[in-house]
């Protein structure tokens, strides 16, 4: 059995045959550079060679941070990094009123300055014995890519970061909510318009302006066995263009070879000695922050639950991640040798993908990113959602309503209201320690084994993908 696609398979077009590159065109922030540096793996196990590219500083970070494989010693991916112009890096505002990382901001509007160099690479590749260049650009990033489709024999396809929920339910809020089938659930969701800030809608609509003269297809992070009725309802909507969904993009078997990197972190080593499905692991992934008081209750909750678990305790990311000083978030007094034995605090990176994948890990208290979403349903993973901005809180509701994977410790539309301690206890003693969570831990794992059949038996994703490479060698 191969590990994700098979990297040879009948009457596949090889690289030599094929002159195909592909460019793909991240946006700068960690779950989009994370996606796509994935993708790109699984696009090079056709032997079509990969273009990456991006700032320094955030192609530095794509390949710090990355996990499951080593990029470095990837064949066939080549990184590219363009200088840009300095841009503001504030820090992020841990008490702000919205959660959305607008310290994010001037980073992405310094993208773009990509235009010119991206359309270069695009010449250059095409100079260099390649009939054909496919470009693979996020949706936040089309002005990157916008002079693309009138060079010959290039071609733009647009990935879409986020779940097919959120995609069809922002199609339907914008519609007026009108009733038809797969809508039920959507009456419970929050406002698309409160989840993020003006300045990031402003900078959408920058976007969304070019979106009809640029893609020639869309690509989704996703897989029909998780969500098959909301792609199936976006598919109808995107004006005869082909969509493709062949998730999860992280790998799915993680061994010594593809892990090497991070077998020697502290968390692994400590879920080693613990019990099956006794621990869970705390993020909010990289665009989060947590006030001092959130940062209290969670931890009282966490010591009162009684459970073992895996805190990573750290600030939301910088445009830059590299530049800077940290908040340092404090603990209660005595807070950390009080847990000593039952919990670990980590303040920097952690293998987040290993950290799942561990048989130790049984459940995730989550911001629900879909990356994050997409990693905990391959790994067979239930999760506490606390869903903070963006296309969160309706995958919290993916997971809860849909799936029945996990519960929810705040609706998404109650932003104000504190997730107390109490809250926080109750939630991870229901997910780690009840009848009902060992029911959310059955169905999780059973979705974990039916998504990963799918890509590995040759059927579903793995098929999917099959028809993408066939069709960008045509």
């Amino acid at each position: 059995m191969a590990e994700n696609y098979t990297t040879k398979r009948s009457g596949q077009i090889s690289v030599q045959d094929a002159q195909v590159a592909v460019v793909m065109v991240p946006l700068s922030a960690q779950g989009h550079l994370n996606q796509l540096l994935h993708l790109s793996r699984l696009i090079t196990s056709y032997n079509i060679p990969v273009h990456y590219v991006g700032a320094t500083t955030h192609i530095r970070q794509a390949k710090f941070r990355v996990h499951g494989f080593n990029p470095v010693t990837a064949k066939n991916l080549y990184f590219h990094e363009f200088p840009t112009p300095p841009f503001e890096n504030p820090p992020p505002n841990p008490n702000a009123s919205n959660k959305f990382p607008n310290q994010l901001i001037p980073s992405f509007y310094a993208t773009i300055h990509l235009r010119e160099p991206v359309c270069s690479l695009v010449h250059q590749l095409l100079g260099a014995n390649h009939r054909r260049v496919i470009v693979i650009y996020d949706s936040m990033m089309t002005w990157v890519v916008e002079d693309v489709p009138a060079i010959p024999n290039a071609e733009c396809y647009r990935f879409n970061s986020i779940s097919a929920f959120h995609t069809f339910s922002c199609i339907w809020e914008s519609r007026g909510k009108p009733l038809q089938a797969g809508t039920e659930i959507f009456e419970d969701i929050s406002s698309n318009e409160n989840c993020a800030t003006p300045e990031l809608w402003e900078l959408w609509s920058k976007q969304k302006s070019l979106e009809g003269k640029i893609s020639s297809g869309e690509l989704f992070n996703s897989s029909r066995v998780i969500e098959g009725l909301y792609l199936d309802l976006v598919a109808k909507e995107i004006n005869g263009l082909n969509l493709w969904a062949f998730g999860p993009f992280n790998p799915l078997l993680l061994t010594e070879q593809n892990n090497d990197s991070n077998k020697h972190h502290k968390t692994l080593d400590w879920l080693n000695k613990q019990e099956p499905d006794s621990v869970i692991y705390v993020s909010f992934g990289t665009s989060t922050s947590l006030s001092n008081e959130e940062i209290e209750q969670l931890a009282i909750g966490l010591e009162k639950s009684q459970q073992k678990f895996i805190w990573v305790l750290r600030d939301a990311d910088k445009g830059d991640v590299f530049a800077g000083e940290e908040r340092r978030a404090r603990l209660p007094e005595g807070y950390e040798e009080r847990i000593k034995g039952r919990g670990i605090i980590v303040r920097d990176w952690a293998p987040q993908l290993e950290i799942l994948a561990h048989p130790s890990t049984g459940g995730f208290m989550s911001h629900c990113g879909w990356n994050s979403c997409m990693e905990s349903i391959s790994m067979g993973v239930p999760i506490a959602a606390w869903p903070m901005h963006s296309d969160q809180p309706r995958n919290s509701q993916l997971v809860t309503k849909v799936l029945k994977i996990g519960l929810n410790l705040r609706h998404g539309a109650r932003q104000d209201e504190l997730v107390t301690s109490e809250i926080v206890e109750n939630a991870v003693r229901t997910l780690m320690a009840s009848p009902e969570g060992g029911e959310m831990r059955k169905r999780a794992s059973e979705l974990s084994v039916a998504v990963k059949q799918s890509v590995m038996d040759g059927e579903g994703n793995g098929t999917e993908m099959d028809f993408f490479i066939t069709h960008i060698t045509r």
